[in-house]
Order: structure tokens, then sequence, then C-alpha cells
């Protein structure tokens, strides 16, 4: 279950004729999907599936941030991947995004749950809401946006809508049932980090339009379409950002505390969602963002 690696670092070392070669190999020996669902845990939320086993899975960017678990949940198979290790060694900018959802695509996966957590810049979505939304603007920096740079081909990919409309509205009718409806919509604005925003960032950031920040968003979101799995954001207020609130601003203490009392409520959610996904081979648009493109590799 895995690509031949190429030597990991910002970007991808190979070639894309290389990529090409060592993937469509890998994907000729490996025995089939093990799981049609990935959930990215985020801070605070670094375990899961009780009973799963490790699927390690090497990439052509490195290893991603742990090795995935499979399980079972409603049964359908499940992978899980902490999106900042299990121990949380791995700070926003560090994160490995390409490896990630290449190694969940490289399991099987095609739909792709990513809880995280987020700062508020409206009061009324205060601490312990939870926000699905619908649009992105990406202020990362320094970070590989996309697993498409290797010169000699170049692939643009529609980016509109950055969230699965099937996974948004599976969200939004399981936390309804739950009697915890979520909030629908919202622009995520994702700041590099790790430090937290300035007072008059996170008043530019209102102006601008977002309603929520964070600083896991992106690219994951674009290299998810990029390798046309759906990908749905599930975002956990744990503050108001700080030219929303008092005092002297949010700490690291804060969200981990704050989205830890919010993470079995989380869990129970993504149950509920797993279990009311579209199946596996159901049609939507984001499985089509690769149509009429010519790629430089075959994907897993």
């Amino acid at each position: 279950m895995s690509s031949t690696p190429s030597p990991a670092s910002s970007t991808a070392s190979s070639t894309a004729s290389s990529t090409a070669s060592s993937t469509a190999s890998s994907t000729a020996s490996s025995p089939g999907p093990v799981a049609d669902v990935g959930v990215i845990g985020g801070s605070g939320f670094y375990a899961w599936l009780d009973g799963a086993h490790e699927m390690p899975v090497d990439t052509p960017f490195g290893p991603p941030s742990d090795p995935p678990v499979v399980g079972e949940v409603a049964g359908r198979r499940v992978a899980f991947l902490p999106r900042h290790g299990a121990d949380h060694r791995l700070p926003p900018h560090r994160v490995n995004y390409r490896a990630n959802l290449w190694a969940l695509r490289s399991l099987g996966v095609r739909q792709v749950l990513a809880p995280c957590a987020v700062g508020s810049m409206r009061p009324e979505l205060g601490p312990g809401t939870f926000v699905v939304p619908d649009q992105l603007i990406d202020r990362t920096w320094g970070r590989a946006h996309t697993v498409y740079d290797d010169p000699g081909t170049v692939v643009h990919v529609g980016f509109g809508d950055p969230y699965c409309p099937h996974g948004r509205s599976t969200v939004l009718s399981a936390a309804s049932a739950s009697g915890q409806p979520a909030h629908d919509g919202g622009t995520l604005l994702v700041v590099n980090g790790p430090r937290f925003s300035t007072r008059a960032e996170s008043r530019w950031h209102a102006a601008a339009g977002a309603d929520l920040v964070g600083m896991t968003g992106a690219p994951e979101a674009a290299i998810a379409r990029e390798l046309a799995l759906c990908y749905t954001s599930v975002a956990v207020v744990t503050d108001l950002d700080a030219g929303f609130e008092t005092g002297d601003g949010v700490t690291h203490a804060e969200v981990i505390a704050v989205f830890g009392r919010s993470v079995e409520r989380l869990k129970a959610l993504l149950v509920d969602v797993v279990a009311a996904l579209p199946a596996t081979d159901a049609d939507c648009s984001c499985r089509h963002s690769l149509d009429g493109l010519a790629l430089p590799f075959e994907l897993p």
C-alpha cells in the first residue's frame, strides 16, 4: 500500500517522469482500496478508531504526519491521520499536506473530513460552535502548495468552491439531527502561523470578508482538489480572534482546552457523518476536478 518515495523536501524533488513511473509501479502492485473515508484530526484530536491498525504509506513527497490507522466506523472502513502528528510535534507550516493527502488516496480514500480549530471574527460564532465553511482565503506562504510543481506539465484545477457540496450537506444534516446544529457557511481565512494574529490583522481579515481564521485549511483543501478528493472542513471555534475579544488575547493553552471540551461532540458528529456520506462510487463534481487535464504522473 505505498508509493515509491523520492527524497522529501519542501518541493517534489523527482522529475515528472520519475514520479510517474514510481507511482505507476506502486499502483500496479497495490492490492486495492482499504478505506473509502479519511478523517484528518486537528489540534487536540490525535486518536480515533478503537482497535484500528496502522497502514504505513510512502509517498513521493516524504512521509505523512504519522502512519494512517484504518478501522471501521458505522460499517465503513475509515482511515484516520492526525494532521500535527499524534504528539502534536508539527507546527502548521511544517505539516506535509501533500504527503498526508497522497497517503489517504493511496489507501483508497476518496472522501476526506477535515476538522480544524479556528478563531472566530463573528461574536455570534462563539467558542464551541461548529461551522461548516463554504469559502476559503489562503494567506499562507512558504508551504508546498501543489503536487504538480515539476516542470514540463502545467496543471490548473478549478477551486471556485473549495469544499465538497455533498460532504457539506451531510455534515449539516447530521449535526441538525443530533440536536446540535452546525453553522451553515462562512469564509475561513488561513494564516501561516504559528503565531496568532494581531488585533489590526484580525480586523483587516474581517473587513476582507473572513468569518473564521485558522492555520491548516490551506493548502490542504487545494491539494485535495488536485487529487480529485471530496474534502469537507468541520471548523470548531475555540476563541474570538484578537480584534474581537477583550483581555490579553488568545493563547495556545486556551485553544487546546476549548477544543478538548468539544472533541467528544466532534467525534460523535463524525460517526454520524461517516454513516451518512454518499457511497464511494457516488458521482460528485470534486471527483471530476481533473477531467480533461493532462497529468504528469498517474495518481494512486
